[in-house]
């Protein structure tokens, strides 16, 4: 398991060809996406394994191994959800980050893009409300890109005013968990599903805005 994810983030960005239309380059695309097709599987079968641990929450489907412009897309990821929540409600999730050789699978607060409404995007500002907790940080996108932020009060403050202002488009709440070869998928579980309950207070208060 371990070695497939690793071996499979190698190639993160590589573009997959269909082996009909590949010509000398065939053998390397069938290598490709057999281990695609191998990496993915190891990681159903982790979500699967983690299902059991975080009921009510039930998995969706995990992300393909390449995306819609068949490039290949190691970072793989599965959405969970409460039997309450709507499509366009922020649930929880893990994902696989990082690159070769320094990995792992976080926990986040967020939701699903292709399925989000005009009210998703203002559920998800909701994990402001709340200071973070230990080792959890912020990751933040902006015009587009991405990054992580620390999980301090002063950057909450922070981001709460840019998201007000409009200058911030999404706000997760993440929480890592790095792997080695070493990690035993019991383990990982169990970890995983620690994570789930560090970042639940942050998912439920994604809630509140439709309580109040």
């Amino acid at each position: 398991m371990y070695q497939k994810w690793n071996d499979y983030l190698g190639y993160q960005g590589f573009k997959y060809i269909k082996p009909e239309k590949a010509g000398p380059l065939v053998e390397e695309m069938l290598a490709l996406k057999a281990l695609g097709q191998a990496a993915r599987s190891d990681f159903t079968e982790l979500a699967k394994l983690l299902n059991n641990k975080v009921v009510p929450f039930e998995m969706t489907r995990v992300s393909n191994w390449v995306n819609q412009a068949q490039i290949a897309r190691p970072h793989f990821w599965c959405y969970f959800k409460h039997p309450k929540d709507s499509q366009d409600d922020v649930g929880i999730a893990i994902r696989l980050y990082g690159q070769k050789d320094d990995f792992g699978i976080s926990v986040e607060v967020s939701f699903v893009e292709r399925k989000k409404s005009d009210r998703t995007l203002a559920k998800q500002h909701q994990v402001l409300s709340l200071p973070l907790e230990g080792s959890l940080y912020y990751f933040v996108q902006k015009d587009g890109f991405s990054r992580r932020m620390a999980g301090t009060e002063s950057n909450r403050q922070i981001l709460k005013r840019a998201v007000n202002i409009g200058s911030i488009r999404k706000v997760l709440v993440k929480y890592d968990l790095p792997l080695t070869p070493q990690t035993q998928l019991e383990d990982l579980t169990d970890s995983l599903a620690v994570g789930f309950e560090k970042v639940m207070p942050y998912y439920e208060a994604t809630k509140k805005r439709e309580e109040q």
